[in-house]
């Protein structure tokens, strides 16, 4: 049986801060899920597009909404797909049961992604470079998309959720943007998944932030400069990577 590297989602996934900004996207039914749809400010010759699985915060979430504008900017398609079907934190009443919630929510959000996926490919085109980025809950999103050359690279932030079999079966160019200490991931699950893509000779790049903890890259306080700088360097960091496989 595969060890666990990246526990499910708990009580550290379910705090931050919430950001200000006004939300550039607009939000479309795509295969059935509600979509955040961010698009870049101008269009160039080849039309690249980031997959963005979001947090248990879901990508209707505005601090994810500013995400997904900061990927358009940098002249991506992102599209963000609600797999909670309106039902993410944001939107649950005061003592609910998250727990319970999130052992519910995984069958739903993975059965109706390939319609989802579908439908995107369907939109966008087989022959576009698609990236997919995931957060947290949206980890093993990526690395499954990884291991089937759905898209041409993947990058986590904080992620949960995964066992080895992810990294013993990544096929694809993979970013993990990381805190230093995290209870989901935590620093020897970090190596050892560093160890098994060593051993399988897999493209990958790691970004390790001292002082921040886990959802930093999607929660982080923007009024404390050492969380506003490693949100922001995670951002950076990720896009970064997916330029080099986009060319």
């Amino acid at each position: 049986m595969s060890s666990t590297l990246a526990s499910t989602p708990g009580s550290c996934c379910f705090t931050g801060v919430k950001h200000t900004g006004t939300p550039a996207g607009r939000i479309e039914d795509l295969g059935g899920l509600q979509t955040y749809i961010s698009e870049p400010p101008t269009s160039g010759t080849t039309q690249k597009v980031i997959l963005f699985l979001a947090d248990v915060w879901g990508p209707l979430f505005l601090n994810n909404q500013l995400i997904q504008d900061y990927f358009a900017s940098c002249g991506y398609i992102v599209l963000g797909p609600d797999y909670f079907f309106g039902n993410a934190i944001p939107n649950h009443p005061p003592d609910y049961d998250r727990k319970a919630w999130i052992e519910s929510a995984w069958k739903p959000a993975m059965d109706a992604f390939p319609a989802w996926l579908k439908a995107v490919k369907a939109k966008y085109g087989r022959d576009t470079k698609y990236c997919a980025v995931g957060y947290c809950f949206g980890a093993p999103f990526v690395m499954n998309l990884c291991a089937d050359g759905s898209v041409v690279a993947g990058g986590l932030a904080h992620p949960a959720s995964l066992k080895e079999s992810h990294f013993e079966n990544l096929n694809g160019p993979l970013v993990l943007s990381c805190a230093e200490e995290d209870m989901t991931f935590s620093r020897a699950s970090r190596r050892r998944a560093e160890d098994i893509m060593v051993a399988r000779k897999c493209t990958y790049y790691f970004q390790v932030f001292s002082g921040v903890q886990h959802g930093f890259a999607v929660r982080g306080d923007p009024d404390v400069p050492t969380e506003r700088w490693a949100k922001e360097e995670s951002a950076r960091g990720i896009v970064g990577w997916f330029d080099r496989f986009t060319v």
